[in-house]
């Protein structure tokens, strides 16, 4: 078995997750954040339904340093998530399928201001960057939406919500 074909169903798995977490957030809330210091919820479902991109960026380029130019994709409205999430999940997908364990073992790197902050290689990117990270801002996804006292789904099981 490659290692795409060991990524896929896990990748798929999440992103079903995160959609299903996508389809509580209120339009009517995007500008909510729980501190000052935090993301809004907008941006914060909005950087969810990028993450699927990541996946592509890391399999088909062998560096990135992102530039004052490059603007995340901010969503007016939870369709806009939703569709935001499947087209990159649709392209995400595509490119993974089609990656070697060869091509997945070379070397990525994300740079910061012209500082290396990680060189590693494709699939631990794709573990650590991509899933890990999407995981990550789904839990805190949640937490915004029980704030809110929205009911939130279980990703590995039922929620206190869904007993």
């Amino acid at each position: 078995m490659t290692l795409a074909e060991l990524f896929l169903p896990e990748f798929d798995q999440e992103v079903a997750k995160t959609r299903t977490m996508l389809e509580r957030v209120p339009e009517d809330r995007f500008d909510y954040a729980p501190h000052a210091k935090s993301m809004k919820l907008g941006r914060l479902a909005s950087h969810l339904a990028e993450m699927p991109q990541w996946l592509t960026v890391t399999v088909t380029t062998e560096e990135l340093e992102p530039t004052p130019d490059m603007k995340g994709f901010n969503a007016s409205s939870r369709q806009d998530l939703l569709d935001e999430l499947d087209s990159r999940t649709v392209a995400a997908r595509e490119h993974l399928a089609k990656a070697t364990d060869e091509a997945l073992a070379i070397t990525w790197t994300f740079k910061w201001q012209g500082k290396v902050i990680f060189a590693l290689p494709r699939h631990v990117v794709i573990r650590s960057m991509v899933m890990s990270h999407m995981i990550h801002h789904r839990a805190q996804l949640g937490v915004y939406l029980r704030l809110l006292d929205i009911p939130i789904p279980g990703p590995y099981g039922p929620s206190a919500d869904e007993m």
